[in-house]
């Protein structure tokens, strides 16, 4: 068999019959938390972008990838919300005098945020 990429970087083969199969492993990668926004992402990549998904999967940089797409994501999304609420008014005053229009505006900014992270962050 002609010296080929695989043998020169390292790649072993194993006879299964009459056929030779290369011993393929994925690279293990240190284990973090993926949070909500990470699995969004992941989803999304696994649907959408399958060639980015692979080869972060297979270059052992999926975990790591998807970790810091969470944080990026979380951190934007509590950023929307206090400027959306400085924006509006909302303050600790409102929650004592009136908790139902109060969560009804917190609710409101929460579903911004949330559309705003997706559309920026998450989807893209």
């Amino acid at each position: 068999m002609a010296n080929i990429l695989f043998e020169k970087l390292g790649g072993k083969y194993e006879r299964q019959g009459d056929y030779l199969i290369p011993c393929l492993t994925v690279l293990a990668e240190e284990e973090q938390p993926i949070g909500t926004w990470g699995q969004r992402h992941l989803d999304y990549l696994k649907q959408y972008r399958k060639v980015t998904y692979t080869n972060l999967l297979t270059n052992g940089k999926l975990n790591t990838y998807l970790a810091d797409i969470d944080r990026q994501a979380q951190e934007r999304f509590e950023r929307l919300i206090e400027g959306m609420k400085q924006a509006q008014g909302i303050t600790e005053r409102l929650k004592e005098e009136n908790a139902l229009e109060w969560v009804q505006h917190l609710n409101n900014i929460r579903a911004c945020a949330r559309q705003i992270v997706n559309e920026e962050i998450v989807f893209a």
